[in-house]
């Protein structure tokens, strides 16, 4: 078990399987300039497999979430999934794209066993989104929702960062573009995770600013904390349902006290928090020889010392000194 000085257990593993992406988005990475992982210092796929074995079967995870950078760049993404499949017991797997590579590859990883995707899509304008990413792929993206939905990879859900002055006015035609298609779509308030450190909290997208664009045009009826569990979106029910939106408030409406996240980086340090700035290195012993028992006995340390929360309503705060990319969302 993976329990802290607070109580909390952690169930749900996010694996970052690269720190590269294919696209530039404005609050994540820069336009260039980042200093990529050297591929000796990226796990392998053996010692993924074998990383979340232990998290698996020794500590128990139960939910097992794939990340980046863009996860689908790793070569050996599909054979990765097909053996955390294999495993018993076997987790609840989900992986966190922006959505450019689905369309090839959604069939495949849905016979290898994931159970669905969370995609990326900021803006339902071309332009606007060339602009926030950097690239203009925006039909791939809607592709690759598409693809996902079609392979079963359901729920399909459809992650939404807003920004003053480029999307902050679309959140209503989002919601229902996601409705009409079946997407569950969850607005994310955009976090001090940018590798150029441009991010100020009196500049950004609100969750209360969200919600009240959203009710413009929809009723919103709040779930409620029970339905909600440990999940880090609060949820309302649109227009009496079924449809749901969310709402991942991580700066204005921390939900650490509920938080129930491990996370592995793509060069095998374990994160206890998005915004830590310790690590704890687990690829160091797996290459030295260590044995499973000694590896969980590491973790667990590492989860013992996790903090209350993430300090983001402190002035003092500092922001984690790797970008989003490299930690994994």
């Amino acid at each position: 078990m993976l329990i802290d000085t607070y109580g909390r257990v952690a169930t749900d593993l996010r694996v970052s399987l690269t720190d590269r992406c294919n696209l530039r988005c404005t609050y994540c990475m820069p336009e260039e300039g980042l200093q990529w992982l050297a591929k000796t210092d990226l796990l392998t796929d053996d010692e993924i497999v074998r990383l979340i074995d232990i998290a698996v079967t020794s500590l128990g995870v139960e939910e097992v979430r794939f990340t980046g950078g863009e996860p689908l760049l790793r070569p050996g993404l599909v054979g990765i999934v097909e053996r955390v499949a294999a495993l018993t017991p076997r987790p609840q797997m989900s992986l966190t794209s922006n959505g450019i590579g689905l369309k090839r590859t959604a069939a495949a990883l849905g016979a290898a066993g994931l159970d669905r995707v969370n995609v990326s899509l900021d803006t339902l304008r071309p332009d606007v989104f060339k602009t926030l990413t950097r690239r203009d792929r925006h039909q791939d993206v809607i592709d690759g929702l598409t693809a996902a939905h079609e392979a079963g990879l359901t729920p399909v859900k459809v992650n939404s960062v807003l920004m003053p002055g480029l999307n902050d006015d679309e959140a209503p035609d989002l919601l229902s573009w996601a409705i009409e298609r079946g997407y569950e779509l969850r607005f994310i308030e955009q976090m001090p995770l940018d590798a150029q450190h441009g991010w100020k909290r009196d500049g950004m997208i609100t969750a209360g600013d969200i919600l009240t664009s959203l009710r413009t045009r929809f009723t919103l009826a709040p779930e409620g904390k029970q339905a909600r569990g440990s999940a880090p979106a609060e949820r309302w029910l649109v227009d009496g349902g079924p449809h749901r939106v969310g709402v991942i408030a991580s700066v204005t409406r921390p939900f650490c006290s509920a938080c129930d996240r491990t996370r592995l980086t793509a060069d095998g340090q374990v994160r206890t928090c998005l915004f830590a700035r310790e690590e704890t290195d687990l690829r160091e012993a797996l290459r030295s020889g260590a044995p499973d028992e000694e590896i969980a006995r590491i973790w667990r340390l590492a989860m013992w010392g996790k903090k209350a929360g993430a300090g983001l309503d402190d002035p003092t705060f500092v922001q984690p000194d790797r970008p989003m990319s490299a930690i994994g969302g």
